[in-house]
């Protein structure tokens, strides 16, 4: 096979990045290791970093919110424009929106980190299982795993569909921001209001995602 894989300049490239990709699976592996023999020793084991995890989700949500709210408000504030500085409220809406951004990777990154300690917590669980002797025990045990599972199971559906949300949202808010700036004046202004109400409706259904899995957050951490 590695024969095969060395064979001539293709060959030599598939070899490398066959392993490239082995290196950085073992390094991953050894970061993800490093991390919870660190918080092992203070005293936090996984069930512990999910809790605390999915509690960040839940903040980082409930700020991706509010930040999307925002934004909308800045929008529905140019209809209200006198006649002052567009540039000036060109710039203050790049930066809502921009912001806007951060705070949705953030929420992105963070329910990765939660799906990737909940993996990882469920695996561990199950292989411990597998060594309890008592068989009441083991199957009580084994019936709180699966619970777990199933309320991580709706919880990360929650997160999913809020996440999903907001792409589209994101690219809209995107869309009026360029348009706005290729076009600065009060008459384009006024051309976006079908849009901005789009927006609006948007952004309505996305909090409601977000609060919906916000709320999941909640019963999930307290349960955990």
């Amino acid at each position: 096979m590695i024969n095969s894989m060395v064979n001539g300049p293709n060959g030599t490239v598939r070899f490398r990045l066959v392993w490239l990709s082995m290196i950085f699976i073992l390094f991953a592996v050894s970061c993800q290791t490093t991390y919870y023999a660190v918080w092992e020793k203070l005293g936090k084991e996984k069930r512990h970093l999910l809790k605390d995890n999915v509690e960040k989700v839940r903040e980082e949500q409930a700020e991706a919110s509010d930040q999307f709210a925002s934004v909308v408000e800045r929008i529905k504030s140019l209809y209200g424009f006198d006649g002052g500085d567009l540039e000036d409220v060109y710039a203050e809406l790049n930066q809502d929106y921009q912001t806007c951004e951060q705070r949705a990777e953030a929420v992105r990154d963070r329910i990765e980190n939660v799906e990737q300690i909940a993996e990882d917590l469920f695996s561990e669980w199950a292989a411990e299982v597998d060594t309890i002797e008592n068989v009441k025990l083991k199957a009580k045990s084994r019936a709180s795993l699966l619970d777990t599972r199933d309320r991580f199971a709706r919880l990360q559906r929650s997160m999913a569909k809020a996440e999903a949300s907001m792409a589209p949202v994101l690219n809209n808010l995107r869309d009026y921001v360029l348009y706005l700036k290729h076009n600065l004046n009060a008459q384009a202004v006024g051309s976006l209001k079908r849009e901005v109400a789009d927006i609006e409706t948007e952004v309505s259904a996305l909090i409601g995602d977000m609060n919906r899995s916000i709320r999941e957050a909640e019963a999930f951490a307290q349960t955990i």
